[in-house]
């Protein structure tokens, strides 16, 4: 193996590897190294409960990469390395108490009359939003897919002034600072329309009141309307194995199972990596760290040669907890409001934005939520070979909760130790399940239950369970993400650069940060 590289990349999540794989593409030699047994970081696949069952152990929605700059680019080579999506018409509902429901797919008449049975003008309202996503997807994805500096923000803000004109730049503005509650609110009267959309903003610390929200509610409606969903055939490391093997096409190294250490720097540049088995590896051009930006200065023995960034990366804040299911199933539920839910890929149980306003508040404080949101993922009505035949698989999400318990609001729950007290917790998940779907519980064939700190110890970018590594509120997003100065992932010593969803755009899995940070090393 070798010991000298152009490109040494810490961690194997997506956005290195993309990232890899491009500067491997413009003839740099990479080597990618990574703590864990397996590549992809929260991207994986796994066998967790009973044979023939995958389980996405995070992220099951590929949706983001297959819409990406870096799948455009070579999309076309990655099927050949075989990636393969899984489709989805049927993309997102919600379940409420009573027996309504609402959910949202490409069949825009199906969709528009799910609103119209909740309240006809929010029906004629969200046609109006249809018709005038194109011009607005054109402003939002510009955006989402710039790098975040003065120069690129100034570019853009010029595009829609002369696109929109002045008037129209405010409204972008005020909507891109608005809460959820305060745009769904505005926009339309369903509760039960609001919280279906507003649960979105839950995936990314969004709660129905933080300033910044409005954005994940309204895109994710949108676009799941206009694109579908898609998932990764057979599991979402369908995306992962064909970028390792793009890599390793054009010479580059992976190795799993190589903790790097300590970065190694003098007069100001980095010069390479320390492996925990006392190896030393050079890199002529750059160490790429795919990792927690708090995290970084302990690589460094302390510090980046710079007190204002050493600050800011020891106070990069992390959202609060995720604690995952995973179940072998006999069947799908047998959703109480319409059999119809049995073919959605996610059915959320978050009936209304008080609710989740509540959830987040009791979890920000420490506290087992009473009443916590569930993600129900449902990927085998997507994609059945991701279990046996006429078998299922749920992924479920409950969000959120805290990283360190300090009391339960139920109650009911003592244990103040994840090791205890998840068991309990995925309880109280099912309980809610069950009663959208009753006899859920004896469907189960096995289950896995992994705590918020159970994926940190997997991962340990995940901090507290945090699966979008990092905050996205308005103080850590766009140009402060993660500080002022350094949302293109660059730091103060030179050839040292940061990636991953701790770095603009954020999270996801658009391989955004990777392949921001490649073009600008080694060109477009």
């Amino acid at each position: 193996m070798a010991s000298s590289y152009d490109a040494i990349l810490i961690g194997a999540g997506h956005n290195s590897l993309a990232c890899a794989a491009h500067l491997a593409a413009k003839g740099w030699r990479v080597g990618v190294f990574e703590r864990a047994a397996d590549p992809g970081g929260a991207v994986k696949t796994l066998a967790l409960t009973a044979p023939g069952f995958r389980h996405d152990w995070g992220a099951m929605n590929l949706s983001l990469f297959a819409g990406s700059p870096f799948f455009k680019t070579y999309g076309e080579e990655l099927r050949r390395l075989g990636l393969a999506f899984a489709p989805a018409q049927k993309c997102f509902a919600s379940v409420f108490p009573g027996g309504k429901w609402m959910g949202v797919s490409t069949d825009v008449e199906a969709t528009k009359r799910r609103i119209a049975a909740l309240n006809p003008a929010d029906a004629a309202r969200w046609d109006e939003l249809s018709r005038g996503f194109p011009a607005m997807a054109d402003d939002l994805f510009a955006l989402l897919g710039s790098p975040m500096t003065l120069r690129a923000v100034a570019k853009l803000a010029f595009h829609t002034w002369r696109h929109r004109g002045f008037s129209g730049g405010l409204d972008i503005i005020r909507f891109l600072l608005s809460s959820p509650r305060v745009w769904l609110a505005e926009t339309f009267a369903s509760e039960e329309l609001r919280a279906t959309l507003a649960a979105w903003g839950m995936h990314l610390d969004f709660a129905p009141d933080i300033a910044g929200g409005a954005l994940f509610p309204y895109l994710e409606g949108m676009a799941n309307q206009s694109f579908g969903m898609v998932l990764g055939k057979g599991g979402a490391d369908a995306m992962i194995h064909p970028l390792l093997r793009m890599i390793e096409a054009r010479a580059g190294t992976i190795e799993c199972k190589a903790e790097v250490t300590e970065i190694l720097h003098a007069g100001g540049r980095a010069r390479g990596v320390r492996l925990a088995d006392g190896r030393r590896l050079s890199a002529s051009k750059a160490v790429i760290a795919n990792v927690a930006p708090d995290a970084l200065t302990r690589l460094l023995g302390g510090s980046t040669g710079d007190a204002r960034v050493d600050a800011g990366l020891a106070r990069f804040a992390h959202a609060p907890g995720t604690l995952m299911i995973h179940l072998a199933m006999e069947d799908l539920p047998d959703w109480q409001a319409d059999a119809e839910l049995r073919e959605f890929a996610y059915v959320h149980l978050a009936p209304s934005l008080d609710q989740m306003a509540r959830t987040y508040q009791q979890a920000s404080a420490g506290l087992l939520p009473d009443e916590p949101i569930v993600v129900v993922g449902q990927p085998t009505a997507i994609d059945p070979s991701r279990a046996p035949e006429g078998k299922h698989i749920l992924w479920m999400q409950v969000r959120i909760v805290p990283a360190e318990i300090r009391g339960d609001a139920a109650g009911t729950i003592a244990a103040t130790d994840w090791r205890e007290a998840k068991a309990a917790m995925a309880e109280r998940a099912l309980d809610i399940l069950e009663r959208y779907a009753p006899g859920v519980r004896a469907k189960i064939i096995a289950r896995y239950v992994a705590s918020p700190l159970d994926l940190q110890a997997d991962n340990p970018n995940l901090v507290g369970g945090d699966q979008i590594c990092g905050s996205h509120h308005l103080s850590q997003n766009f140009l402060f993400r993660p500080l002022r100065g350094h949302a293109d992932g660059s730091t103060p010593i030179q050839n040292l650069h940061l990636t991953g969803a701790g770095v603009w755009p954020g999270a996801g899995v658009g391989a955004g940060a990777g392949f921001l940070l490649a073009r600008r090393l080694a060109g477009n």
